[in-house]
């Protein structure tokens, strides 16, 4: 072939490959898991029970009212009450400003300056008392005039009333001190000039103007000996200009009382799950009104859309675990079956936990056996379900999105989530470790120790009272035999709609007396003969890995069915008859050897042995060449193509195929060892296990380097008991020269074979 029609032999097998992959793709299975998702969700956000009763105060209730879960809510009345009783408490704020103080001092200057001026003479006398009029915005009468142009006022006036004044305002004064008194809290007085704030109580006296004046009077009569005429002169010059230099803040006091109100929390009523709010006959007073209102607002909302949103987006993701092979790195062969079953049992048991909360409402009784009732759903029997078919890593998966969904659905806590996943797991485990029904039976009593113990764990985490905890251990160990009867009870139905091969088919179809066994038995014995001894291979090489043991041993037994429809064409159904090959060309023995994968299949949809069996059937010989009859072919025609003489495959797609591939290859060509030593044996073995991983057989299988070894291993320990020495008797010992000459030549013959490659049944 050149190297152009060699590239577009690759491209072609790449989109074929592609195509494949697109066509294998489980749009019905991705299409219906969706649907299931998208239904459970919007189930899981809507509110199924009947709306309660609403009671005023005043009223008797007529039936009891218990919280069906955890409420906190806001009380509007006590919140807007403790904020008017914070605003209330809050210290007014009063600015201590000096700027009034020069003005005042200024407004003097200009009074005595025009008093004083040279222009005061008796002509312009009511000129400048008008200007002084117009200044103190009072009356002035001509002998107060007078009396201020006089030395000795100015001097009393200047020495002792302007410094008491100005003193007071430095201080501070009020416009009137009996508004202070309103302050029971006390008020703050912020100096600006200092930029600091005080608290006074409400019994720090404080002047204010009226107290001014009575002070200044009383200083000038004391202190200076002023007369009575000059002491009213001076309160008739300072009353009209003295202004407070403390005054109210309003704007600043309303913003303190409204960050004091913001800082208040709001006042919460809460309420627990089971907490009576009201019992029958007893009289609704206003707190239980409130109560009830909160409740009743939130239960009787039918629809929670980002709850929905939520569970939607939360089981999308975990349901993507499905998708991906053991390493994580592409897609697996997800099949419409497999979707379909897990969709069925989500919806299943999910449904039924909702269904499962309305019950629960309806049942009268112990508030603590109620509250723990879903300890008795029994999703650890869904998963052990799913433990009969599926691996590990995808009943994980499969068991996130269960316990998940019926946690929802029952209005449960993260607690009753592990409880399902671990009980759950737990029988996944049991199960994918039974032999037989007797031992899945027997997985009952350590389900139940299992479920128990993790109760009570979580229980004790929980903080529960004893009585609770005794309740949940009982619903526990119920939980672990209702689980073991739903395991028992729906896997017939699985087998019967799904065609799945779970641990109970395999575990009768490995029954010798099944009719396709006895079938082969009876018209290809040298097939029987070679898958019995294949099954022991594969089985001890299944366990040396973890693999699927009991699936590996069952689908050895069932590989080669197709040889039932033409049984003579294989060399070990022909005993000492002729070959019908030598009367055929190589292509047309080819096409007779390849019939049988296609013939091996379309018997196990006739006998229903199950989807994981047909595919190790069709995988067992992948991609692989027959060599005999490429060898002889090619002794006929170089020019033939090596693709006509392959097997249509796939290759295996599975531990348990690769590890049935590898055991028929390794069997069917240690038949013409010459001499099986141990030693011999070990490096055949590795010899056909790194021809058959040089091809690329295994690409697509899970196998590993570590797992080949262990594998190989395995064989060689069977192959070695198989071919064990043995004594020889005096009477083959006398044959034994007789038949000297026969057994050379068998052993030449033998020993040309192998060096073609391994024998037509081997293919």
């Amino acid at each position: 072939m050149t190297s152009k029609s060699k590239a577009r032999g690759s491209g072609q097998k790449a989109s074929s490959k592609m195509r494949n992959a697109i066509s294998s793709f489980p749009s019905l299975g991705i299409f219906v898991f969706l649907i299931a998702l998208i239904s459970l969700a919007i189930l899981s956000g809507t509110n199924l029970r009947p709306p309660l009763p609403l009671y005023v105060a005043g009223d008797v209730a007529a039936q009891d009212v218990l919280a069906t879960q955890n409420l906190l809510f806001e009380d509007t009345s006590s919140t807007l009450a403790k904020r008017r009783e914070v605003a209330a408490l809050q210290p007014p704020i009063y600015d201590l400003d000096r700027s009034p103080i020069s003005k005042i001092q200024d407004k003097f200057r200009v009074i005595f300056d025009l008093i004083n001026s040279p222009m005061a003479s008796t002509s312009e006398e009511d000129s400048i008392r008008w200007q002084i009029e117009e200044l103190l915005n009072v009356e002035v009468s001509r002998k107060t005039y007078h009396h201020w142009k006089e030395e000795s006022f100015q001097t009393i006036f200047y020495t002792q009333a302007l410094p008491y004044i100005v003193d007071k305002l430095n201080k501070g004064i009020v416009a009137d001190r009996t508004l202070l008194l309103q302050n029971r809290n006390g008020y703050l007085v912020r100096d600006l000039a200092q930029n600091n704030e005080t608290l006074h109580s409400v019994a720090f006296r404080v002047d204010d103007i009226s107290t001014t004046k009575k002070g200044l009077l009383k200083e000038l009569r004391k202190k200076g000996k002023a007369p009575l005429r000059t002491r009213n002169a001076v309160l008739t010059l300072v009353s009209p200009v003295l202004t407070p230099t403390i005054t109210p803040n309003r704007v600043e006091t309303q913003l303190r009382e409204q960050l004091a109100v913001d800082a208040v929390d709001p006042v919460y009523y809460s309420i627990k799950k089971g907490e009576s709010i009201v019992r029958k006959g007893e009289r609704v007073t206003l707190p239980i009104q409130i109560k009830l209102q909160a409740l009743l607002a939130h239960k009787n909302q039918r629809f929670f859309p980002y709850q929905m949103l939520g569970v939607f987006i939360t089981t999308l993701l975990l349901g993507g675990g499905l998708a991906f092979e053991r390493r994580g790195r592409r897609f697996c062969s997800l099949r419409d079956e497999d979707l379909l079953l897990t969709t069925l049992l989500i919806i299943l048991f999910a449904g039924g936990a909702k269904a499962f909360t309305l019950l629960q409402g309806n049942l009268d009784g112990a508030q603590h056996a109620v509250d723990i009732l879903p300890i008795l759903y029994p999703v650890p029997g869904a998963l052990g379900l799913v433990g009969l078919i599926f691996g590990i890593r995808r009943c994980s998966v499969i068991a996130l999105i269960t316990s998940f969904l019926c946690t929802v659905m029952m209005g449960g806590t993260i607690e009753l989530f592990l409880f399902y996943f671990i009980g759950g797991m737990l029988n996944v485990w049991l199960v994918q470790h039974a032999e037989s029904r007797k031992d899945i039976a027997a997985s009952g009593l350590p389900l139940m120790v299992g479920l128990l113990v993790t109760w009570v764990g979580l229980a004790l985490y929980q903080q529960l009272d004893m009585k609770t905890v005794a309740v949940g251990s009982a619903f526990a160990a119920a939980n672990g035999l209702i689980s073991l009867l739903v395991v028992f009870a729906f896997s017939p139905i699985i087998e019967l709609i799904f065609n799945y091969t779970t641990r109970f088919k395999l575990m009768e179809l490995m029954n010798l007396e099944q009719p396709l066994l006895q079938e082969l038995m009876m018209n290809a014995p040298g097939t029987y003969h070679h898958s019995l001894i294949l099954s022991n291979l594969v089985e001890a090489g299944a366990k040396s890995i973890g693999a699927n043991s009991l699936l590996c041993k069952v689908a050895a037994l069932y590989h080669d069915i197709g040889k039932l429809v033409k049984p003579q064409y294989f060399i070990e159904n022909q005993g000492r008859a002729k070959n019908p090959h030598d009367k055929l060309t190589p292509a047309m023995s080819t096409l007779i050897l390849v019939s049988h994968v296609k013939k091996g299949v379309g018997l196990a949809r006739k006998y229903r042995l199950g989807h994981e069996i047909e595919d190790i059937i069709q995988q067992h010989h992948g991609t692989s060449v027959i060599r005999y009859f490429y060898t002889k072919a090619a002794e006929q025609d170089e020019s033939l193509c090596k693709d006509d003489f392959r097997y249509p495959g796939p290759k295996p797609k599975s531990r348990e195929a690769a590890i049935v591939m590898l055991a028929d290859a390794v069997e069917a060509s240690s038949r013409v060892l010459a001499d099986p030593t141990p030693s011999r044996l070990r490096g055949h073995i590795e010899s056909i296990t790194k021809g058959i991983f040089s091809e690329g057989q295994l690409d697509d299988s899970e196998l590993t380097f570590s797992d080949l070894t262990k594998v190989g291993e395995s064989f060689h320990r069977v192959l070695t008991g198989i071919f064990h020495r043995r004594i020889e008797y005096p009477e083959e010992q006398r044959a034994g020269c007789i038949k000297n000459n026969e057994e050379k030549k068998g052993y030449h013959e033998r020993s040309e074979k192998l060096k073609k490659g391994p024998a037509p049944e081997a293919a």
